[in-house]
């Protein structure tokens, strides 16, 4: 059995960012790409951005016990991770990395509590938050308050967490990232 590396954080402390630099600098890590109900946007792909799919396979495959971990975010929006991709990923010798949010990032740990390295991206504050957030340009007022109310829940929960790292600079937040990582996998 391999090792999983879960990163979690609210949305817009940069998970997301120091993934793709995780991915970037260390080969023996390969990315678990998620599962969603909804539908495909212009620029992504099919099994390259998620597994696109759809409402009534989702639920099929959830009935199936397919999947490692899965959420219904929203009505009939759901998402997960496939035991299938944590497989491919072990048979190749490499570690499973994770970015998901916080619940999904707990429902991995629990199921995998001496194999999985659980990190929690902490934002300097909600105010940077906000200002991450709104810098996106892709939040209404409305949007942008559920996800500052969720990030408020979701903060409060990072002690269940293996380390906490604070993203107040991306490049030490990257690098701290990375050496917890490299320790998790050679211990």
């Amino acid at each position: 059995m391999g090792k999983l590396i879960v990163i979690s954080a609210p949305s817009g402390a940069g998970k997301t960012s120091i993934v793709h630099h995780l991915l970037k600098e260390m080969n023996e890590l390969s990315f678990s790409i998620s599962a969603c109900s909804r539908d495909k946007r212009e620029n992504e792909i099919d099994g390259k951005d998620y597994h696109f799919l759809g409402v009534e396979d989702f639920q099929n495959k959830i009935n199936e016990n397919a999947f490692l971990e899965w959420e219904q975010v929203y009505a009939n929006q759901y998402y997960g991770t496939l035991k299938s991709e944590i497989e491919r990923i072990w048979s190749e010798g490499k570690t499973v990395i994770f970015d998901v949010d916080v619940v999904g990032g707990l429902n991995i740990k629990k199921q995998y509590p001496k194999e999985c390295l659980s990190l929690f991206i902490m934002p300097p504050s909600l105010e940077v938050l906000a200002e991450r957030l709104i810098g996106r340009g892709s939040e209404s007022d409305e949007s942008l308050q559920k996800r500052l109310d969720k990030a408020e829940e979701e903060i409060a929960q990072n002690q269940q967490f293996d380390a906490i790292i604070l993203n107040d600079d991306l490049e030490i937040a990257c690098e701290e990232t990375a050496d917890l990582i490299t320790n998790f996998i050679n211990s």
